[in-house]
């Protein structure tokens, strides 16, 4: 497997993991009742700051990963694999590790830089495969 798959695959285990860190405390703050309904109404209470920042983390994560992943399925396609382009990946790979605890501890603009880093690698994995 190239890098790029290895990077895509371990960020999409992160995205995983992502999942249970928000699923965790939000089941608990928001209770079986409402978890596990069809959530046709807004929750009775609202969820913690850092367990409403998880949650937003979590969905800036599988927006990021959609990217990347066009990003990695472009390169690997096109056989344009190189050692920039597996760089980019691990590059985006630490800033998704480093981004949800940097959100969820309201890190300003800590949590910003962080994912400006991962998005530009992922726009320069597009930008390699077209040069």
């Amino acid at each position: 497997m190239t890098t790029e798959l290895t990077v895509l695959t371990l960020a999409a285990l992160l995205q995983g993991v992502q999942f249970v860190v928000y699923a965790v405390p939000a089941n608990r703050e928001l209770g079986p009742g409402y978890t596990m309904s069809a959530r046709d109404r807004d929750p009775s209470r609202a969820l913690s700051d850092r367990t409403a920042r998880l949650g937003r983390a979590l969905d800036n994560h599988f927006e990021g990963l959609i990217l990347f992943g066009i990003a990695v399925g472009v390169v690997q396609m096109s056989a344009q694999n190189t050692a920039f382009t597996a760089a980019c990946a691990w590059v985006y790979l630490i800033a998704r590790v480093l981004y949800a605890p940097a959100y969820a501890m309201g890190l300003r603009p800590h949590r910003s830089l962080i994912w400006v880093i991962g998005f530009a690698a992922t726009m320069l994995m597009l930008l390699a495969a077209l040069v």
